[in-house]
């Protein structure tokens, strides 16, 4: 009997310490290498927000202006658009819309305000729609538009 549970003491298989210790420093390692890149997703999602929401925001600004007897040179403010846009959960606080005649006799719609996001901001200075379509983020404070 005693033979019995000295050979089953004997096959029994676990992990030494060592190689628990060399599974939890793979995993540091690889915690260390996917926290920052998940950082930086997080913020190019929130970056990419509060484009979307000026990109409403100019939507907001034509069927306004579709609406209204809106010309060129005109400031749309963002009271006006209250009807036209749900805003309660917009990242943009203050903004308003410029209409503007291109070169080639189109009406252009151009966002000035600003939209923060846990911790990125981007500024809309007369920003067009293709403007804002194309920006990237190179940091967390970005302006738009000239």
């Amino acid at each position: 009997m005693l033979r019995k549970k000295r050979r089953l003491l004997k096959s029994q298989k676990g992990f030494t310490l060592i190689e628990l210790l060399a599974v939890i420093v793979i995993l540091g390692i690889i915690a260390a290498i996917a926290i920052p890149a998940i950082g930086n997703v997080i913020k190019n999602s929130r970056f990419n927000a509060i484009k979307s929401d000026a990109i409403q925001v100019i939507s907001a600004a034509k069927l306004y202006a579709a609406d209204n007897d809106v010309k060129s040179g005109d400031t749309i403010q963002q009271t006006d658009l209250s009807k036209y846009l749900d805003d309660k959960d917009s990242t943009l606080k203050t903004y308003s819309v410029t209409l503007t005649t291109d070169s080639d006799g189109k009406i252009d719609y151009e966002v000035n305000g600003s939209g923060t996001d846990g911790g990125v901001t981007i500024t809309f200075k007369n920003a067009t729609l293709n403007e804002i379509n194309s920006a990237k983020r190179t940091s967390d404070n970005v302006t738009i538009g000239q």
